[in-house]
């Protein structure tokens, strides 16, 4: 399997790692630490090194409560950041993480290649076109409600099978986006864990992402230091959850993800690789 992207082809014969950089003053795990422009391109320099194969790169937080971002303050935080990390680093793909389809434009005009869009293209109707007239690639990941609330329970109302509610929501979006011209191959899906989802429902999920992974789009996770990880665990500080996040993407990886995004990129890339190198790299 491959995933075509704005600037290239990202074979996917191996797990495959995209890199966090929160440039939001309130996000649930790192919100605040990235001041400048300067700190930044010192985070995106860290996580390539690292072993990051994207980087994905936001400016407005989703989690529970959050106050939604004015487009011209996200595009404020977000553009020059991109700018710099595709002039600094030409060969790594750059991701705009954003609901809002004028930030995605101009994060694609001055270099990103990808829009990982949180609410798989629901809140903003100008999104599947913008998608559709460039040639990036996109992240449909699943969600219900707007920025404020899709990180909360406030939705999570489901059937007895999560997995299959998640898949008809998601399916949705996936067909629109292939009806509007994005093709199959520039599209990965994922299945939002811990949005709209309590714990017990982020682990249903999970369990089933082989049926994710039937729809023929490349698998993405985020399970990065979330809330269901702490109820397990016990850890309550997001920055203490690192074992159980490795432990989650390896369960991913044996279930069909290929694509995992992480905030501690060199951890995640070693217990990866070798779970891959174990499983045989099939």
């Amino acid at each position: 399997m491959h995933w075509v992207h704005g600037t290239g082809v990202m074979r996917l014969d191996r797990p495959r790692l995209i890199g966090i950089i929160n440039l939001t003053p309130d996000s649930f795990s790192d919100g605040g630490r990235l001041k400048s422009l300067d700190d930044a391109r010192r985070a995106i320099d860290q996580v390539i090194a690292e072993g990051a194969d994207v980087v994905d790169i936001g400016a407005e937080s989703t989690r529970p409560g959050a106050t939604p971002v004015a487009v011209e303050e996200e595009l404020r935080r977000v553009v020059p950041v991109i700018a710099a990390a595709v002039k600094a680093h030409p060969g790594v793909p750059v991701s705009v993480d954003t609901v809002k389809a004028r930030v995605a434009r101009e994060a694609l005009a001055v270099g990103a290649s990808i829009v990982n869009d949180v609410s798989a293209m629901r809140l903003d109707p100008e999104m599947v076109q913008t998608v559709a007239g460039s040639n990036a690639a996109v992240v449909l990941m699943h969600s219900r409600g707007d920025v404020a609330y899709m990180a909360s329970y406030s939705y999570a109302d489901y059937g007895e099978d999560v997995m299959a509610d998640v898949l008809g929501e998601l399916g949705t979006q996936l067909d629109t986006a292939i009806a509007a011209g994005v093709s199959r191959e520039r599209i990965a899906v994922d299945p939002g864990i811990g949005f709209a989802k309590r714990g017990a429902q982020s682990l249903a999920v999970l369990r089933g992402l082989e049926r994710l992974a039937a729809l023929g789009c490349p698998v993405l996770v985020g399970v990065s230091r979330k809330r269901f990880i702490g109820e397990i665990t016990l850890a309550a500080s997001p920055a203490d959850r690192l074992a159980g996040t490795i432990g989650a993407n390896v369960a991913a990886l044996e279930r069909g993800a290929r694509l995992f995004r992480v905030h501690d990129v060199k951890p995640n890339r070693e217990a990866l690789d070798v779970a891959w190198a174990i499983r045989g790299g099939a």
